[in-house]
């Protein structure tokens, strides 16, 4: 007889949610902010990002809201898409081309962006993420698309009202400048997400929290596990792509010839 999974109340549900995003956490993203990834290599993670998912995500968001039966979760979704596609409510650009404005900053051809190959891991999280977006549920879409692709580690201090009111470094402050000696005028999408960014992760967390049924809780928390591990070995790719290896304490470290 197959054993019953026990019912999530709501606070372990959010518990076990937060756990996750707090893994997301790349060992190797110090060598970006710090400057450790050579300038040269840096169109490799901009690449990759832009395939995997940059480009396509307002298709994604897209995808949780055609599968949504909940007109409240509904509209925070089509308030999310509105931005992501159009910039209509604060960018007045689409996402992805302002995303095109860092390698446009740093010198890069972007003709590079129109054919890209994605590297093996980074092909498998897309598949990942194409398949649980479209196939598992308006639940599980959301949750990967609002929590887990636009959240971060520090989710759990932006739904804290205590919290909410952090004060933000400077853009000048932005490793993209201090490192690479990207101008402040490229750092457009930085400044639409400092925007929106609160009130979208406030709306993501109501929804899937107020909205998921308790019987499906278990499966949007696995879900996550399995998008991390999937993302952490997509980013592991990109790393030594760029040069970067982990050195014996733990930290990047610009491999050796």
């Amino acid at each position: 007889m197959k054993k019953r999974t026990a019912t999530l109340s709501r606070s372990v549900f959010l518990q076990q949610l937060l756990a996750v995003m707090e893994k997301k956490d790349h060992w190797a993203w110090p060598a970006f902010t710090t400057g450790i990834v050579p300038k040269r290599l840096l169109h490799v993670h901009f690449e990759q990002e832009y395939e995997t998912y940059v480009r396509d995500f307002p298709v994604m968001v897209g995808w949780a809201y055609v599968q949504c039966p909940i007109p409240e979760v509904r509209r925070a979704l089509a308030e999310n898409l509105f931005e992501e596609e159009t910039g209509g409510l604060v960018a007045k650009r689409p996402h992805p081309e302002l995303f095109l404005e860092y390698p446009r900053g740093l010198g890069m051809n972007l003709r590079r962006f129109e054919n890209i190959r994605l590297l093996p891991a980074a092909k498998a999280y897309r598949r990942f993420l194409d398949e649980s977006i479209q196939h598992r549920g308006w639940d599980v879409a959301a949750a990967i698309v609002t929590l887990f692709i636009e959240g971060t580690k520090d989710d759990r201090a932006a739904i804290d009202a205590r919290t909410r009111k952090r004060s933000l470094a400077s853009l000048r402050d932005h490793p993209l400048v201090v490192h690479y000696d990207l101008s402040l005028e490229h750092l457009a999408l930085t400044k639409a997400h400092r925007e929106v960014e609160g009130d979208h992760r406030r709306a993501a967390w109501t929804a899937i929290l107020d909205h998921v049924s308790p019987t499906r809780r278990n499966l949007v928390v696995a879900s996550l596990r399995r998008a991390l591990t999937s993302w952490l070995a997509y980013r592991d790719e990109v790393a030594a792509a760029c040069g970067i290896e982990r050195g014996w304490d733990g930290r990047p470290r610009l491999r050796a010839g």
